[in-house]
């Protein structure tokens, strides 16, 4: 925290870069969550918690790669971060080899055989207020077993057993609330109290209480789900008495799910999304997520400008972004789906010429937002921040960017009665009524329309940047729709502005997508002239909570040195 206020403080010595002062730091009342990290040993691991960072560090210290440690950690998120951790969602993955090369994973969830186009709608085809967000009939086939258990045989060197026990482990001992995990639980206590099994697993024994800070939570039902998977594998979840318990809750709940869903679940290897920025390469997550395309359709805008003269926070680095960020989001809508059922433009989208129309547009616009009625369409994701990110790098030259989530906060809200975990309700990530606003206000698009077999579209970002060759930057947000943003902001702040991780991380970031249509800030505070000169442009400002909860590695491969930043703004 101090060096990068340091550095804010030798910037306002001059008239001209005193503008980057616009954003400060995230609020100091986080500066104990901050845990800045260096390895010059196995590599390092930056997750929420610190529990799941101990649990993959000891991997690599015992000798694993950084894939085995991504096992490591997703298991053991699964236990200590209920509220996007998990064994019952889905995520993907971006992975970097030691030989130079480079793939995704796709362990997003599926739509149920049962699920149909309308099924979220009325008898007048109006969305049905909660029904893809809350219980049984809101989620997808998990993907998240299936996902670690193809990347450790594919990529591993250690056994399942061995990854999976620690997270056996806590759930069977129990681990320590914190602060804001209460705080979460407290908050949700509406949405988890509905759902009997819920109650079970995460209330006290009262059936009324949520646990405080400090208290422990012991997840028996939980642990022998694990034990299932460790004993017989993939088929530990997806078949058996795991998937029996799944299809029983779902049917005497209202679900879609059944044991033939789940043993027709598929990862899916996937080629990456690739782009370059400014001399380095960028690796990043293709369709079903939308992520890695827009960063790089946003960073190639970038890169038509000379954006560190133009200073961090300067009203025309701002704007310049701000109107990237808003023409990557009409696109988004329009083009993006899931690439088995849509035919989509990703090399046009992620084109240098294409970035240089949008450029020029904005130029011929001067300074002046453009209004988001004159650009097609753009679709908002309604991710909230409790997804999760992780990110991993050793010194064998392997590193793997992971982000995972259920949804919303707890997902479903519903909890897997004798298996002990909470289901997700990724189903509200399509489109639920396409064309019309949903009750989010979101407008979405056919491409994302709702179908059996179907991956929903998502913002997820894990994204790794390679210099000449080598891993250089492992980086990844929670966020929603604010994950674009948020990574393609963390990745200009090291490149353009020389920040090193820990500032580029803590340093304030700002939202743009076309609804509605405002420029959103931390609550940071903004510079008073900064701000009017942004309003003048015909923006309109909107102070929001923090944004992202990044977890990224710097590799100094000179030096043979790591550098890793928690996100100060979120701590779990």
């Amino acid at each position: 925290m101090k060096r990068i206020t340091k550095r804010l403080l030798s910037l306002a010595s001059s008239a001209t870069l005193a503008l980057s002062m616009i954003f400060s730091v995230a609020d100091s009342s986080f500066a104990a969550a901050y845990r800045p990290q260096k390895d010059t040993t196995t590599g390092l691991v930056m997750s929420t918690n610190f529990l799941a960072n101990e649990v993959g560090k000891k991997v690599l210290d015992n000798g694993g790669n950084a894939f085995d440690a991504a096992v490591a950690v997703g298991y053991m998120l699964a236990v200590v971060h209920p509220s996007a951790g998990n064994i019952g969602g889905g995520g993907f993955a971006v992975i970097h080899t030691a030989d130079g090369k480079n793939t995704t994973l796709d362990f997003r969830e599926v739509a149920p055989l049962k699920a149909q186009r309308d099924m979220y709608l009325d008898k007048d085809k109006n969305p049905i207020d909660g029904l893809s967000v809350t219980g049984y009939k809101s989620a997808g086939v998990p993907g998240t077993v299936a996902g670690l258990n193809e990347l450790l045989a594919k990529y591993g060197t250690k056994s399942l057993d061995e990854l999976i026990q620690p997270a056996i482990d806590a759930a069977n001992n129990g681990f320590a609330i914190s602060e804001r995990q209460a705080e979460t639980f407290v908050e949700e206590y509406d949405r988890l109290k509905i759902h009997p099994s819920t109650v079970k697993y995460f209330f006290k024994a009262d059936g009324k209480s949520t646990y405080k800070d400090g208290e422990i939570l012991v997840q028996k039902d939980l642990a022998k789900t694990l034990e299932r998977i460790k004993k017989d594998g993939t088929k530990g979840f997806y078949e058996g008495e795991t998937a029996d318990l799944i299809a029983k809750d779902m049917a005497k709940n209202g679900g879609l799910i059944t044991k033939e869903d789940l043993k027709a679940y598929k990862p899916i290897w996937r080629n990456p999304i690739k782009g370059t920025y400014r001399g380095y390469d960028i690796i990043s997550m293709g369709p079903p997520s939308s992520g890695g395309a827009h960063v790089i359709q946003i960073l190639n805008v970038l890169e038509n400008a000379d954006v560190a003269k133009m200073g961090f926070g300067s009203s025309e680095k701002i704007h310049l972004m701000a109107e990237a960020e808003r023409y990557a989001y009409a696109d988004r809508s329009e083009y993006m789906g899931d690439p088995s059922f849509v035919k989509i433009p990703l090399a046009k989208i992620t084109s240098k010429e294409y970035a240089k129309s949008i450029y020029d547009a904005i130029q011929k616009a001067g300074n002046v937002a453009t209004p988001s009625e004159k650009i097609k369409p753009g679709q908002l994701m309604n991710e909230p921040m409790h997804t999760t990110h992780y990110s991993i790098a050793d010194f064998k030259g392997n590193a793997i960017a992971v982000t995972y989530t259920i949804n919303y906060t707890f997902g479903s809200g519903a909890t897997v009665d004798g298996a002990g975990f909470l289901l997700n309700d990724e189903m509200d990530d399509f489109s639920i009524k396409p064309g019309v606003p949903n009750v989010y206000g979101l407008v979405g698009g056919d491409a994302n329309a709702v179908e059996a077999g179907k991956r929903p579209l998502s913002s997820m970002t894990p994204t790794i940047i390679l210099k000449d060759g080598k891993v250089y930057m492992v980086v990844g947000s929670p966020g929603g729709a604010r994950i674009i943003t948020t990574v393609s902001q963390v990745i200009s702040n090291v490149i353009d502005h020389d920040y090193n991780i820990s500032e580029a991380v803590e340093a304030s970031r700002f939202h743009m997508q076309w609804l509605p249509d405002e420029l959103r800030v931390e609550k940071t505070t903004l510079v008073k002239d900064v701000q009017d000169k942004l309003e003048k442009m015909g923006y309109k400002i909107a102070v929001k909570d923090d944004m992202g909860d990044v977890n990224a590695i710097i590799v100094d491969n000179t030096n043979h040195t790591m550098y890793g930043s928690k996100d100060p703004r979120t701590e779990f």
